[in-house]
């Protein structure tokens, strides 16, 4: 089983051009945590999650980490988060983009697929053929595909 076989190609994508605001909003129109950032050749470019917006409107300092990931965090100013929260709506997408976005091929093998989405622990997988992009691959979708017939 082949990428093309699994993957799903009404992708939901952003255009590099684009604000945070509409990564938000089509993350909340259509119940997903991130997005393919394309060219207007449909070229891949970055890659946009609800991790990297995180990141970005996250408290930057003043937050201990212990070792078994408890989060102790001194009292901060709570206008700062929503100063940072307003400032990322109007941010280019490209301004916290991951620009090194991990893709495959269409012609790539199902177990290939499910290596990499399991072994660097990410949840979907754009699709591109030609360098350009035709698809997207979801934890789910190789799950679905991959198990089916032996239900």
């Amino acid at each position: 089983m082949q990428a093309h076989e699994i993957m799903k190609t009404d992708v939901i994508k952003v255009t590099e051009q684009e604000s945070i605001r509409s990564v938000i909003g089509k993350f909340i129109e259509h119940q997903i945590s991130g997005l393919p950032v394309v060219n207007d050749k449909n070229q891949l470019v970055a890659y946009i999650s609800d991790g990297d917006i995180m990141r970005f409107i996250g408290k930057h300092k003043d937050i201990i980490i212990d070792t078994f990931y408890y989060v102790n965090v001194i009292k901060g100013d709570d206008d700062e988060f929503e100063q940072r929260t307003q400032k990322a709506l109007d941010l280019n997408v490209m301004s916290i983009a991951r620009k090194k976005v991990i893709k495959v091929a269409w012609d790539e093998e199902a177990e290939n697929i499910a290596a990499v989405l399991g072994n660097k622990r990410i949840k979907k997988l754009p699709v591109e053929k030609d360098g350009v992009l035709v698809g997207i691959i979801s934890r789910g979708d190789v799950i679905r595909h991959s198990f089916k017939s032996l239900l």
